[in-house]
């Protein structure tokens, strides 16, 4: 059965960061694309007091502001304002809701989009629920964190499936709207080439890393009492590792895709204290330079002693038949040499090169799947040098680059939130995280939070435009293996 769209999108947090940057920036460029019904509704809410006008002025300069100059158009966005409504509402509030139920009509389909703090999601249900605004054709979409670990994390999606079953719940983790993420699923099982290679008899180890030029900016609060290891490993990190390490879905539906993910985070496996020591690296970043420009340490900025992690290198193993042995190497942190997401594989060297006698050294192949800041593919392979070879042969490693801006010219680049919104407002959940994807990803990061406080792991300094501490690169190098930097 085919789900159906809706008529309106409700926006709780409608006057934050991620709304400005991100959240209507994206519905403005399906606007403009002409992906929305012409019916299309947006109710936004918050507590800030303001009258519909004033917020949809406010829209229209966070669209000047965000938008591509060469895609925004001033006609267009007020166009687009014009479906923008607004609703003054304390989620703390009960009475507050029964405005909004007179403004939103849920029986013609309606999607609303949780951009709170979690601690305010069980009174935002609630309110929801006794006005009459959870029916069977309400679907909910929840913007991380969605807990601080496993326990935490089952609290929160109890408190929404009192009134949001499984099937209307959307859990989002941008990084699954990028282009080149999704890209990743072609190239696994759109190309004949890779498939038969996706496995330990041919690959050598996998690299992910995600790393961050800024600090804290305006997250203090909440990233001192989350960390690293909760803030990127348990999310984005797993996600991606999962789609690389996932046997091939039956078909590219949400079942099948969620299925074959959740089939990987089950097989991780389990830290140890004992496995600490060669296993897990945490660091803090201490007073350094980024781009040229002098920054503060992680304790200058948050303005207090603190022993959160800014930085987490794991090894981690995923103990099925296609990956044993071959290790996952995660590497995330703040403050770092430069802004960079992106997957490493390298695949294994050649069983006996037949250019050896001549003097040639080969090289194993490489795959580079980069996520931003630019989205590319980078297949690193051998080829012979140009001359005559009478002083031996040489083979050089040559780029074989797909860049996707090139690739896909006459394609808008669009925000990871435009597709994810685009697939709510359809009701298609494939790439939103389901629970039970949600909790496999919690069971193994408490696993290995619990390890490193067993083995008493403290952060090691890492002076900021780094590219962490030193003993990240041991972490690799005992294994013969050097990060991708």
């Amino acid at each position: 059965m085919t789900p159906e769209k809706v008529s309106t999108l409700l926006l709780f947090g409608a006057t934050g960061d991620l709304a400005h940057r991100m959240l209507l920036p994206s519905l403005y460029g399906l606007h403009a694309d002409g992906l929305l019904p012409d019916n299309f509704k947006i109710v936004g809410t918050a507590r800030s007091e303001l009258n519909d006008e004033q917020y949809r002025a406010s829209a229209v300069e966070a669209l000047k502001e965000h938008v591509p100059a060469n895609f925004y158009d001033p006609k267009s966005a007020l166009v687009f304002s014009r479906r923008l409504t607004y609703v003054c509402l304390d989620a703390t509030k009960p009475e507050g809701f029964k405005k909004l139920a007179k403004t939103v009509d849920p029986s013609a389909g309606l999607a609303i989009f949780l951009s709170t703090a979690p601690t305010l999601f069980k009174a935002v249900i609630d309110g929801l629920e006794a006005n009459g605004l959870t029916g069977p054709r309400v679907r909910l979409a929840l913007e991380k964190p969605l807990g601080t670990d496993l326990a935490s994390s089952r609290v929160i999606n109890d408190a929404v499936a009192i009134a949001f079953p499984e099937d209307r719940t959307f859990r989002i983790d941008h990084y699954l709207g990028k282009e080149t993420v999704q890209n990743l699923l072609a190239l696994r099982f759109a190309n004949s080439m890779f498939e038969p290679l996706w496995n330990s008899a041919h690959i050598d180890h996998v690299q992910i890393t995600v790393a961050e030029g800024i600090g804290l900016e305006e997250r203090g609060a909440y990233y001192d009492g989350a960390g690293a290891l909760r803030d990127m490993v348990q999310n984005h990190m797993l996600q991606l590792l999962a789609l690389v390490a996932m046997e091939p879905p039956a078909d590219f539906d949400a079942t099948s895709i969620r299925d074959e993910k959740v089939k990987v985070l089950r097989t991780l496996r389990p830290m140890r204290p004992d496995d600490v020591s060669d296993h897990v690296v945490t660091g803090q970043y201490r007073k350094g330079a980024v781009g040229g420009d002098p920054v503060p340490g992680y304790t200058e900025e948050l303005g207090k002693e603190s022993t959160t992690e800014t930085f987490v290198a794991l090894k981690a193993h995923v103990e099925n038949w296609r990956w044993a042995g071959v290790p996952f190497y995660l590497r995330t942190g703040k403050r770092m040499a430069e802004r960079k997401t992106e997957i490493f594989i390298q695949f294994k060297c050649v069983p006996h090169s037949i250019f050896a006698s001549r003097g040639a050294r080969t090289q194993p192949n490489k795959l580079v799947i980069a996520i931003q800041p630019e989205e590319n593919i980078r297949l690193l392979v051998m080829a012979k040098t140009p001359g005559l070879d009478r002083e031996g042969i040489r083979l050089r490693e040559v780029p074989l680059d797909v860049g996707m801006a090139n690739a896909f010219a006459d394609a808008r680049r669009r925000i990871a939130y435009e597709r994810l919104l685009l697939d709510l407002i359809d009701g298609d959940p494939t790439l939103f995280v389901r629970r039970d994807e949600v909790e496999a990803q919690w069971q193994w990061i408490d696993g290995v939070r619990a390890a490193w406080e067993g083995a008493g792991l403290t952060p090691k300094p890492y002076g900021a435009g780094s590219w962490g501490p030193s003993a990240a690169i041991a972490l690799t190098e005992r294994d013969g293996v050097h990060w991708h930097d």
